[in-house]
């Protein structure tokens, strides 16, 4: 049951108005628990600066999951402390931010996307004290800082939803999606998604522990808003934002990708916008062009292009073509990928090529030195696989392999929450920096050409060429021109350029004796190209 003055406000067209009244109201409401008042407390704004330059966000990312990435205190699970002292490592590689993936505490106390505590941090991960310290030496070495945010549902226990399910006349009973009966003729992901209680039926997507909230009520909506400015103002740099299309459901064909997810996405997106410097990518499993627009969430993951990026490694004319077009239509806000935490997305990338580290060089060249925001899924740049005894996403989800101690790969100092990665005595972090021409250098040299050349990182996109097993393209930025060439073939190939002008350019990648050409009268010229390589030219005019 709504409060009958929020009812009276969305007659009058009021709603906007009265929403901070409305939780300050609800938060007040002596018949909510202590707990439930915390959770719903309004937040007002607090300081908006940055420390971080504008466009810090154009430099790649590292995926991390907290609980896999490194563990401080030797209990066997991955912590905030662990990560603080493993950020020389990643400033090292060459990213400029890094994801969280979901740092609240959580009802399956794993993967973190079922929420039971909006405004604090997982228990086994550390203290709010701890996050905000990771924050301040993140900054310190000029790494943003992003987090996972779940709007669509919550934990079955988050004290919002105990609240609402608590009778049909509780005050928070609209804030999430229930029927009485429970509809007919739903499926889901082969599931019926409403679950049965003595009060009613609820909506859950997911799973029966990840409630549905009813995001047409507006204090739902402000309740989020409430929870972006807690992180907000504790110096978080942004958000990746999760299943963005799966907010509002009309009925059992009209449970995805309603229009209304967009205009939520667009008040969620417009909340960060008002601090300045941070940065909005969105999880949309389809139309994933549309979220990525500005009045919308800003930009989106380009998931199902992993698979031509990975294709293209292989050899595979068809993926090629892709690989170069892409760009042709789709906005440069995009963020690329080649695998993360989710199963459905693919394999880790060793075990996609099957260990074939040439291929792995292909494919990070492939989406490093496009547009685009890159994310790098932690242990990508050591050749890292998935744990051999586990299935879905579980194995991939494993802790990260720093050496190559057998039973924890040096990620901590007990038995792991998890098996290690099934090549970690081989693929490891101390193993690949003794390695001048391992995975780990190829990584590092790729994203120092992005940092360095503003064309890599932040230029358009334009003249993309394929010619058999080899593509070409130009990127532009400020009167800087680069030239970028990957040769996916296993044998040498000629790349005959044309209409590139006349001015000479010079080789940044790989670095060369100071070789340089300059192409005929008519803007051509011929490349040789070793199988398997990548070249890339600056035109000389466009940097001293």
């Amino acid at each position: 049951m709504t409060h009958p003055k929020l009812n009276l406000a969305r007659r009058l067209g009021l709603a906007l108005v009265l929403l901070p009244w409305s939780l300050a109201s609800q938060a007040a409401n002596p018949a909510l628990e202590p707990a439930v008042q915390r959770a719903v407390a309004p937040v007002p704004v607090g300081n908006t600066a940055s420390t971080l330059p504008e466009g810090w966000h154009k430099g790649a990312f590292a995926e991390i999951f907290v609980r896999g990435y490194r563990d401080s205190n030797g209990d066997g699970i991955g912590d905030l402390r662990g990560l603080t002292q493993s950020l020389d490592y990643l400033k090292a590689l060459g990213v400029r931010g890094i994801w969280l993936m979901p740092i609240s505490p959580s009802q399956d106390r794993d993967h973190g996307y079922s929420v039971s505590d909006y405004r604090d941090i997982e228990p086994a991960y550390g203290t709010l004290a701890d996050f905000d310290e990771l924050l301040r030496q993140a900054h310190a070495r000029g790494l943003g800082v992003i987090i996972d945010y779940v709007i669509n549902h919550s934990a079955a226990d988050n004290p919002v939803f105990l609240e609402s399910a608590r009778s049909p006349g509780s005050p928070l009973r609209n804030w999430y999606m229930w029927k009485s009966p429970g509809p007919a003729g739903w499926s889901i992901y082969d599931r019926n998604p409403w679950e049965a209680t003595p009060n009613g039926s609820y909506l859950a997507q997911f799973n029966k522990n990840m409630p549905d909230f009813n995001l047409l009520e507006p204090a739902v909506v402000a309740f989020h808003k409430d929870n972006l400015r807690f992180w907000l103002n504790r110096g978080v740099d942004g958000f990746r934002f999760d299943a963005v299309p799966h907010l509002v459901e009309h009925g059992p064909d009209a449970w995805y990708d309603q229009p209304e997810d967009h205009g939520l996405m667009d008040q969620f997106r417009a909340v960060v916008d008002g601090y300045s410097h941070r940065y909005v990518v969105c999880e949309a499993t389809g139309n994933m062009h549309k979220y990525a627009a500005s009045d919308v969430c800003g930009s989106a993951f380009a998931i199902w292009r992993a698979g031509d990026i990975v294709g293209a490694a292989r050899g595979e004319v068809k993926h090629i073509r892709r690989v170069a077009d892409y760009f042709l239509g789709a906005p440069q806000q995009m963020a690329t990928m080649i695998s993360n935490h989710d199963s459905f997305a693919g394999d880790r990338l060793w075990d996609q090529l099957k260990g074939d580290v040439a291929r792995q060089r292909l494919a990070a060249a492939g989406y490093l030195l496009q547009p685009g925001t890159p994310f790098i899924f932690y242990g990508e740049e050591i050749g890292m696989a998935a744990a051999a005894e586990l299935k879905h996403d579980p194995k991939l989800r494993i802790p990260m392999s720093w050496t190559a101690e057998p039973k924890t790969a040096g990620f901590s100092t007990a038995t792991p929450f998890r098996p290690v990665s099934a090549n970690a005595s081989t693929q490891n972090v101390a193993a690949e920096q003794a390695r001048s021409d391992g995975i780990l250098a190829w990584y590092r040299a790729l994203l120092a050409l992005r940092n360095s050349y503003p064309s890599l990182s932040r230029g358009s996109y334009d003249a993309p060429s394929v010619q058999g097993k080899a593509i070409a393209f130009r990127r532009h930025f400020n009167g800087e021109t680069a030239l970028v060439l990957i040769n996916y073939g296993d044998k040498p190939a000629r790349f005959k350029l044309r209409g590139i002008g006349v001015k000479p350019w010079k080789p940044v990648f790989p670095k060369t004796d100071g070789t340089s050409w300059t192409a005929d009268a008519k803007g051509r010229h011929g490349l040789e190209l070793p199988a398997q390589s990548v070249q890339v030219w600056i035109e000389s005019a466009s940097r001293p």
